[in-house]
């Protein structure tokens, strides 16, 4: 866990810091100033910010999935006959759905799980616990992985980086405007006031929370979209077969690391539905049994 918050924050660092740089240089500023407030100026500033970190975080997010997870890539000649089927699995599920080859991984950690994560179809990872891999038959393991590849199949890493880069730029551009409406006075100089940046701060907070409900929402129904997509691509049953176990084994699921919930076959189980990046297992089997 420490290993995960240390990369976070390192990670999370390089991007403001990345980011502020290249402002500097394409002389992008906040839109609020003495003369008063420019919206196009402040639209700009949000947008390159709000879009500049999620896409950021998107081409970085197969290397920190690797290190987060200390996944280990396998190629199909390891001489391990899980390790090499699995790589063939994927292959073959790519071969499939019209994809390059992804990297294929495993990690070492009891949890009942897998996920797709990568910048783009052609620089995408697959990568399984080895607790999935004890808990789950070979039937069940090709539902999952095809589920992983639909996920890619369908470009959800960047449809997600883009829907997320839009709320980022929204709660921005709205908690300043909101703030700068409130602060207005006479005196300009109020507007830079330390009651300003808490207004921002507290707005931000409270936006970004109806910012997650959609960003969750559109993660939910993903989800059934790539359950779809995984009975496709392996045939119903093993699909059905692997929810149907992930369900068995929820009490596997890891659900500490919300940072990397979204590339996961299963949330777990949520305080609350509508913060769920996962829909509930029981609904996406009652959903692909009605699928035809």
């Amino acid at each position: 866990m420490g290993k995960r918050i240390f990369l976070f924050i390192v990670t999370n660092i390089a991007i403001v810091l990345t980011l502020s740089i290249v402002a500097a240089f394409l002389g992008v500023g906040s839109g609020i100033g003495p003369e008063g407030l420019n919206l196009q100026a402040l639209a700009l500033f949000c947008l390159f910010w709000g879009m500049g970190g999620a896409f950021m975080s998107l081409q970085m997010s197969r290397w920190i999935a690797k290190r987060a997870t200390g996944v280990q890539l396998v190629d199909g000649r390891t001489g391990n006959s899980q390790a090499d089927w699995l790589y063939e699995t994927v292959g073959r599920l790519t071969r499939q759905a019209n994809l390059p080859m992804p990297e294929v991984g495993i990690y070492d950690s009891p949890e009942v799980n897998a996920f797709a994560t990568g910048p783009s179809k052609s620089r995408s990872l697959v990568a399984v616990s080895s607790g999935l891999l004890r808990s789950m038959r070979p039937d069940e393991v090709e539902g999952v992985l095809a589920h992983e590849v639909a996920h890619i199949a369908n470009g959800d890493m960047v449809t997600m980086t883009l829907l997320q880069g839009v709320m980022n730029a929204f709660v921005m551009f709205a908690a300043r405007v909101i703030a700068y409406a409130l602060t207005r006075s006479g005196d300009s100089r109020n507007n830079n006031g330390g009651s300003y940046y808490l207004i921002v701060i507290v707005l931000q907070i409270v936006l970004g929370i109806f910012a997650a409900l959609v960003v969750n929402w559109f993660s939910r129904h993903r989800e059934f979209k790539a359950d779809h997509g995984g009975a496709t691509l392996a045939g119903r049953e093993r699909m059905l077969g692997a929810l149907r176990r992930l369900a068995a084994n929820h009490e596997l699921v890891e659900t500490e690391h919300q940072a990397l919930a979204t590339m996961k076959i299963n949330g777990g189980r949520s305080w609350a539905a509508l913060f769920s990046t996962h829909p509930p297992i029981e609904e996406r089997i009652k959903a692909l049994e009605n699928f035809r």
